[in-house]
């Protein structure tokens, strides 16, 4: 009994506390879960070792920029790949590659310029 000789809990059905506590428990695991599938699993080197062997030159220079892409706004590494040409700002050799921050698997290559 309260002070003044109310009940502590609250009234309802008997079945509502134990359905707020498992839609709780099911809202925490999809969080958990949504939050697990977007996390980085794989480092900037990693990529960088991924996009290399992705591509059928030896880059000379390396530039790796993190993106989230898409409504999921899914991790990815993208990371271009070059050696430069004969004549200041251009390359002889040019690739971007885009790779999975969550798998490593690689998306996409952007064939080499030549």
């Amino acid at each position: 009994m309260g002070r003044w000789g109310h009940r502590l809990t609250a009234g309802g059905p008997a079945w509502l506390r134990p359905a707020v506590i498992v839609a709780v428990l099911v809202l925490a695991f999809l969080v958990s879960q949504t939050c697990q599938k977007s996390s980085i699993r794989f480092d900037k080197n990693q990529a960088i070792a991924k996009a290399e062997a992705a591509v059928d030159f030896t880059p000379k220079r390396t530039q790796v920029r993190f993106l989230r892409q898409g409504l999921d706004s899914k991790p990815f590494w993208i990371v271009s790949l070059s050696r430069p040409g004969k004549q200041r700002g251009t390359f002889s050799e040019l690739a971007v590659v885009r790779v999975d921050a969550n798998t490593g698997k690689v998306k996409d290559v952007q064939p080499p310029q030549r």
